[in-house]
C-alpha cells in the first residue's frame, strides 16, 4: 500500500528531528526552555509565504500570526490577542506585517464574485481599496493595480497596528515596538521594504491617539 501524504510528513519530521540533532544536540531543550523572539511577523496564510522559510531564521526567532491577505482587523480578538502577548509579555522589538503580490485575498477584494463566508473578511480588503480608489483606478495595467493594491493594503495594516491600545501604551512605556510593513514576491523569493514604518503616534490623526496612561501590562 503505497504511503500516504500525511504519512510522509511525519516521517520527515523524524529526519529533521535528526538533522537537528547532529547539528547541535542542545538545540531542543534550548528551545524547550525559552522562548525570546525580537519579532512578531504579522503575515498572510498562503502556503508559499513561510515566515521562517523566507527570512532564513530559526525556530523560536519569530512569533507568528498569519490570516487571509495579513489584516489588521480591530475586533479580531485572535489578532489582538497575538499582539498583546507579543508586544506585552515577549516585548518584541519589531512587528512586521507582511503581504505578498498575487495575494488571492487581495484579488478576491477586487472582484464581485461570491465566494462564501469569507466574503465578510474580504469585505475588510475592500475597504482599503475604497479608501485608494482614486489611485487605483487610474493605473490601466492589472498586474500594476494587483501590486500596488497589495502594497497599500499592507500600508493600511500597518498603521492599524499603531491605532491599536495596545501598540500605543508600549510605545508609551518602552519607545517599540516598531512597526513596518514589507511585501514578499513569490515570483523569485525577494522581500520589499515598504518603507512604511512607526515607533510612536507623533504623525497619526488625533483622533486615533489615546490619552497616556499609568497602565502597566501585567506579565502572565
Amino acid at each position: 500500500m503505497p504511503m500516504k501524504s500525511y504519512e510522509q510528513l511525519l516521517l520527515q519530521n523524524k529526519a529533521w528531528v535528526e538533522e537537528k540533532n547532529n547539528e547541535d544536540k542542545d538545540f531542543f531543550n534550548r528551545l524547550a526552555h525559552t522562548q525570546k523572539p525580537e519579532f512578531l511577523w504579522i503575515g498572510c496564510s498562503d502556503s508559499r509565504v513561510s515566515a521562517n522559510e523566507i527570512t532564513g531564521t530559526a525556530p523560536g526567532e519569530v512569533f507568528v500570526h498569519r490570516n487571509i491577505a495579513n489584516m489588521v482587523v480591530h475586533s479580531d480578538m485572535n489578532m489582538l490577542s497575538v499582539l498583546d502577548y507579543a508586544v506585552n509579555v515577549l516585548e518584541v522589538k519589531h512587528v512586521i506585517v507582511c503581504g505578498h503580490y498575487g495575494c488571492g485575498g487581495v484579488l478576491a477584494a477586487m472582484s464581485n464574485k461570491q465566494i462564501g463566508l469569507i466574503d465578510n473578511w474580504i469585505r475588510h480588503i475592500k475597504d482599503v481599496y475604497r479608501m485608494h480608489l482614486e489611485e487605483l483606478e487610474v493605473i490601466t495595467d492589472i498586474k500594476a493595480k494587483q501590486d500596488r493594491f497589495v502594497e497599500l493594503n499592507v500600508i493600511e495594516q500597518v498603521y492599524d497596528l499603531g491605532k491599536t491600545s495596545i501598540v500605543q501604551n508600549a510605545w508609551q512605556a518602552r519607545g517599540g515596538p516598531h512597526v513596518h510593513g514589507w511585501v514578499y514576491d513569490v515570483a523569485n523569493g525577494i522581500i520589499k521594504d515598504l518603507k512604511v514604518s512607526m515607533n510612536s503616534n507623533e504623525d497619526m490623526p488625533d483622533v486615533y491617539k489615546f490619552e497616556k496612561t499609568t497602565f502597566t501590562p501585567v506579565k502572565k
